[in-house]
């Protein structure tokens, strides 16, 4: 009798522990992204560029002798369905760290998730200043701020373009908005005027209203923060439009799916970029064939963030000997990590910093380099290490 009591309990426990049990044979990391809905050509290059990674690594070994485990969840951009995505990628699915969610406001919403299972989370997209000064210490960001990117690239712009007066066109979300209102107060003081601020949801289809207040703007050039899909279908109707002016902006413009869907609109788009696939450096050159052999394109911003933050995340699980969340975090502030782009670290409040950006032209199909700067410490005001 004991041991027919005792049986259904011991199998209980037995199940209670399978979790656990298998994360010993793996290391599990999570990656939320947007692999359905109108984001989902960058969500997919993210994906891909991170599974590339994974696939390089557990060749060379793994991580502490063990393979990696990559687990994928369609986080949609949307903070509530990237919020469930991290709740079973944690509780169910016994990940070690999450990467993801792409959006910034989806991002956002994860983040207190993580912070409440201590859990290192990096986001290898989502620009959104604020992200990194909620004082999350289990958050790490391997991509530039909006602030940064105009930074970096208002001034170039200005004198490569010529302009005297820009509109700015976004997406309705926490990224569209972050980025406009960033190159705007940066193109402004170098005296260029705004003409006009609108935005879009996410899978417009039809700007006729909003492009009939660009052409009656005044402005000679107009910044757009857009994805693929979203981007396309914008650029392609301010053609159809015959609104002609310099179009410029952040966002998806530099990939192989933006110019392939876009086709001869895309000519003459300027983009401000953390990568483009035509950069210089025998490092690049590496990454651009394996990814070219496995997916049969160059890769894009996306691509290439996906496999950094993947790259980050696995260097700092070594460094940290095991599992533990604050040895990861440990790990992620220790980082020093050789990319196709240049040199990543992180500052104390986990910004990334030292990788190269770059103003890109689209032009017969392709992409061609105008200038590169490299992205500085935010908190060391352009000194530390000779920045």
């Amino acid at each position: 009798m004991r041991k027919q009591i005792l049986a259904p309990i011991m199998a209980t426990a037995l199940l209670a522990c399978a979790p656990a049990l298998q994360a010993q044979d793996t290391v599990k990391i999570g990656l939320i992204q947007p692999l359905t809905g109108s984001v989902a050509y960058n969500g997919t290059a993210d994906a891909n560029g991170a599974r590339l990674a994974v696939k390089q690594r557990n060749a060379a070994g793994g991580i502490l002798g063990k393979q990696v485990e990559l687990i994928i969840e369609d986080g949609q951009c949307s903070p509530a369905n990237s919020v469930n995505a991290a709740e079973k990628l944690i509780q169910r699915d016994q990940v070690v760290a999450l990467v993801g969610a792409f959006c910034s406001s989806a991002t956002s919403a994860v983040m207190p998730v993580a912070g409440k299972y201590k859990t290192p989370f990096l986001t290898g997209v989502s620009s959104e200043a604020s992200l990194t000064e909620k004082g999350n210490p289990y958050f790490f960001r391997s991509a530039e701020t909006d602030a940064l990117l105009g930074q970096a690239f208002s001034r170039l712009i200005v004198d490569n373009l010529g302009l005297k007066k820009v509109a700015y066109i976004g997406v309705n979300d926490d990224w569209g908005r972050g980025s406009a209102k960033a190159f705007e107060q940066e193109l402004s003081s170098h005296g260029v005027e705004t003409t006009l601020v609108e935005y879009f949801n996410h899978g417009a289809t039809d700007f006729y209203t909003l492009l009939t207040k660009l052409r009656g703007s005044g402005a000679d050039g107009v910044f757009v923060a857009a994805e693929t899909q979203d981007g396309s279908t914008l650029v392609k109707q301010i053609k159809q439009f015959g609104i002609d002016m310099d179009v410029f902006g952040v966002g998806s413009w530099a990939t192989s799916d933006f110019i392939k869907i876009t086709g001869e609109a895309a000519e003459g788009i300027y983009a401000a970029v953390p990568y483009v696939s035509n950069l210089p450096g025998e490092r690049n050159q590496r990454f651009v064939e394996d990814y070219s052999a496995a997916y049969d394109h160059a890769p894009g911003k996306y691509a290439a963030a996906g496999y950094n933050s993947l790259n980050i995340m696995m260097d700092a699980i070594q460094r940290a000997g095991g599992t533990d969340a604050d040895a990861i975090v440990d790990g992620l502030h220790a980082t020093d990590y050789q990319a196709p782009n240049g040199r990543y670290r992180f500052t104390a409040k986990g910004q990334g910093y030292g990788f190269e950006a770059a103003l890109v032209q689209i032009r017969d199909g392709h992409t061609e380099v105008v200038a590169t700067t490299r992205i500085a410490d935010p908190e060391a005001n352009h000194a530390k290490d000779g920045q």
